[in-house]
């Protein structure tokens, strides 16, 4: 192919309009998120029991921790932002947002399980093992009620109350 003078104008254009068009694909695409899924985080704001320069990578592994110990996903806790719609047409989170009261349930019980850990787990000698969600919820969100078993081999032992009073 020859450039003429008269087919500079339309190179000139083809070239514009490729440059414009890579340069808003590139502008559209959420930047890569954890493990290089595309999935953008804005940064964490509204924390109030997880530290303050806490960084996305951490945040998004204790709240897959917990969505895991709890059985969950991510909307149990997290309101949908209104009109503001994600590439596969469902509506991004908004993160901040407290509306839902599971939310502040959640953060009751990172408190409750930071606290059983510092104030008696820690004091346990040989206590290696920290209380999690996990460790009453095992995958669901309202926990299972623990029933004791009937002793089958072991009769109270004389003098004591019957099995179950106290």
């Amino acid at each position: 192919m020859k450039i003429t003078s008269q087919s500079l104008p339309s190179i000139a254009v083809c070239l514009l309009t490729a440059v414009v068009f890579a340069a808003t694909a590139t502008a559209q695409a959420p930047p890569p998120g954890p493990g290089g899924q595309g999935m953008h985080m804005p940064a964490p704001t509204n924390l109030k029991v997880l530290p303050k320069n806490i960084t996305n990578e951490q945040l998004h592994k204790t709240m897959e921790g917990w969505a895991g110990s709890l059985g969950v996903h991510c909307t149990t806790c997290h309101a949908a932002a209104p009109g503001n719609a994600g590439p596969n047409g469902r509506p991004r989170l908004n993160f901040a947002d407290d509306s839902k009261p599971q939310k502040a349930t959640a953060r009751l019980m990172f408190k409750m399980t930071k606290g059983i850990n510092k104030d008696y787990v820690s004091k346990i000698e040989g206590a290696e093992k920290p209380v999690t969600c996990g460790t009453c919820h095992r995958g669901h969100l309202d926990p299972e009620p623990f029933v004791i078993p009937e002793e089958e081999h072991h009769p109270p032992a004389a003098g004591g109350p019957p099995s179950g009073q106290r």
